[in-house]
């Protein structure tokens, strides 16, 4: 089973233009996420998809794996079955980025149902929220699953509501996502869908259209961080630095 993780990194952002080459510590930030990325024990490749020479000329200087893509992609979903579709692969992992923290064991956690699993479309991951400021923060998308861990719903409010604040539990979506290529490119296809345009989340296209996904529930406690401003970046740049004075 070959399974191939595809970044998308995109030059043009609102929040923080040109973010994936942000310099972390001698690095450009797309760096982080693909040697991360790199660590995975399950995955078989690991792929850039941009729309940007710059993009393109940072990680082949780094030594990495990037293809151009169109630059008329709407979601970084697109962005990587445009990757996809040209590639020998059974499984196309979805990592985002953005978040120079990623955990490769956590890619692994997500990737494991998918293997074990033969009827399974899509799976991703979450962990508990334990910060109650993030309880109101619309950044932080929560999730909530059934008994037997597929996803009912993403919101950016909080859910589910604590009625009964007894074993009341929250959970934020991690944004590693691991499809079948076959769904992959079927999935894009799709319009997107009153609930996902509302939450602005591209994955409530998926339950909105009756797919099971499966939800994990990693057991790593580090919290990885997107990078979507300079603040984000500042933040980032400290947590580095550390590890590497620690070392």
């Amino acid at each position: 089973m070959k399974i191939v993780c595809i970044i998308p990194s995109r030059y043009k952002s609102t929040r923080l233009e040109g973010k994936p080459l942000k310099d972390i510590h001698g690095k450009p930030m797309i760096q982080y996420v693909y040697e991360a990325a790199k660590k995975s024990e399950l995955l078989s490749d690991v792929i850039i998809a941009t729309d940007d020479q710059r993009i393109i000329d940072a990680v082949e200087k780094f030594g990495g794996k990037v293809v151009m893509t169109s630059v008329n992609h709407k979601t970084g979903s697109d962005r990587i079955a445009e990757v996809a579709k040209n590639i020998e692969a059974d499984i196309i992992v979805n990592v985002q980025g953005d978040e120079p923290l990623l955990n490769p064991k956590q890619v692994d956690e997500a990737v494991q149902p998918m293997i074990s699993d033969p009827n399974l479309k899509v799976c991703t991951i979450c962990r508990p929220i334990f910060n109650k400021e993030d309880f109101e923060n619309p950044n932080v998308v929560k999730v909530v699953f059934n008994l037997n861990g597929d996803a009912m719903y993403f919101s950016r409010s909080l859910i589910p509501y604590p009625r009964e604040k007894e074993n009341h539990k929250v959970y934020e979506h991690i944004g590693i996502y691991v499809y079948r290529k076959e769904f992959l490119l079927e999935y894009i296809k799709l319009p997107q869908t009153p609930l996902e345009v509302t939450e602005s989340l591209e994955q409530l296209r998926i339950l909105e259209n009756g797919i099971r996904m499966k939800v994990v529930v990693t057991k790593f406690k580090d919290k990885s961080l997107s990078v979507d401003t300079a603040e984000d970046l500042e933040i980032v740049r400290n947590i580095i630095g550390l590890k590497l004075q620690n070392r």
